[in-house]
């Protein structure tokens, strides 16, 4: 019996902590413009939100329009101002651009000198920007990579200082 116990804890355990360092949860009133939310389980930058009175017996409703912050994508939510949201954890970091693979994907280096090659070149003016830099200017790089909710990408760059 205690052994079914320790397992079933177990699975809790590994699905609450994958989801509790993801996300936390926010009312709604105290969500603010240029705040993170998370809409249709994806991490969004909230662009616009306005606040409405309903009738007599009922809630004031937050309308939230926000960006998608890996694909750009608009979406939009109604909540009652006093439920709560899911609001990403979301962490940048910078890297040293090492190089960029034949197959887009970029070596980085972190302060400590370990190395990630697990994040992919973004297409659009990012990626331009990386490969500019990096390729054709030959400087060092240093590019700010954007983690929430287990997603990852890089979102800019700028010259960094050698030392």
């Amino acid at each position: 019996m205690a052994e079914e116990h320790q397992d079933h804890e177990f699975t809790i355990d590994q699905a609450g902590e994958a989801g509790a360092s993801a996300t936390f949860p926010m009312q709604c009133s105290a969500l603010r413009k240029n705040g993170f939310v998370v809409i249709k389980n994806r991490p969004c930058k909230i662009v616009d939100m306005s606040t409405s009175k309903t009738g007599k017996h009922g809630h004031a409703k937050v309308h939230l329009v926000a960006l998608d912050i890996f694909t750009g994508k608009k979406l939009e939510d109604l909540c009652p101002s006093t439920h709560n949201m899911d609001v990403p954890v979301v962490k940048r970091q910078e890297y040293t651009l090492i190089d960029i693979s034949d197959d887009g994907y970029l070596s980085l280096m972190n302060s400590d000198g370990d190395i990630k090659d697990d994040v992919r070149l973004p297409d659009g003016d990012v990626g331009s920007k990386i490969t500019k830099m990096f390729k054709e200017e030959e400087k060092e790089t240093l590019v700010t990579v954007q983690t929430a909710m287990g997603e990852e990408a890089a979102i800019d760059c700028k010259e960094g200082t050698s030392k």
